[in-house]
């Protein structure tokens, strides 16, 4: 059973990361500097808990305050996506880590948790950016790498403390990446009738 919620909770976090990755990853290293709910102490990803470490991601979170027009770009969304996978992956491992001995397969859980919860979550702003922009509303449209952020801290926080509740965020990603798959394909489905 402590295996399955340490799977569970580094999916979460996973998921996460995958949204936007500094501030769950910070959020999570910080519950784990505390011993609340996760602990890297005495396992091979001890560092997900060093101030040096959470510092950095401080720093990486506040400079992409700064160099929010670039991160909106098809390269700056594939970097921030690629640092959620591989910040998903360790988390995840650093998780299971934490009580069992045998983590490689969190590696591979967690990334492609994270790649589903990135693909789902760039698919999603991308719309309502453009659906933003198309009204006019620009301040909406810059605050929604804020909500974001927050979405993300909620729900590292509430798999940490709560693993089972990562069952739901995963399901929600799901959910979200079928309908927009089938919305894709009903809009190409209406564009071969045109022709």
């Amino acid at each position: 059973m402590k295996l399955l919620l340490d799977i569970l909770q580094g999916l979460g976090v996973a998921s996460a990361t995958g949204l936007r990755p500094f501030l769950p990853a910070i959020l999570t290293g910080a519950l784990a500097t505390a011993d609340l709910g996760v602990d890297f102490d005495g396992t091979s990803f001890a560092f997900l808990e060093s101030p040096i470490w959470l510092l950095i991601l401080v720093v990486a979170l506040v400079a992409s305050i700064f160099v929010r027009k670039f991160l909106e770009s098809p390269p700056g969304e594939a970097a921030m996506s690629g640092i959620g996978i591989g910040l998903g992956a360790l988390l995840c491992a650093g998780s299971i880590d934490d009580r069992h001995s045998t983590w490689w397969y969190g590696l591979i859980a967690g990334a492609a948790v994270a790649l589903l919860a990135s693909t789902v979550s760039r698919s999603l702003f991308g719309r309502v950016r453009a659906r933003f922009a198309a009204s006019g509303d620009a301040s909406a449209a810059a605050a929604l790498p804020f909500y974001g952020e927050i979405t993300g801290a909620v729900v590292a926080g509430l798999s940490v403390l709560f693993p089972p509740l990562a069952l739901l965020a995963i399901g929600f990603l799901i959910a979200l990446w079928w309908t927009g798959r089938r919305r894709g394909d009903q809009k190409y489905a209406g564009l071969r009738i045109l022709r």
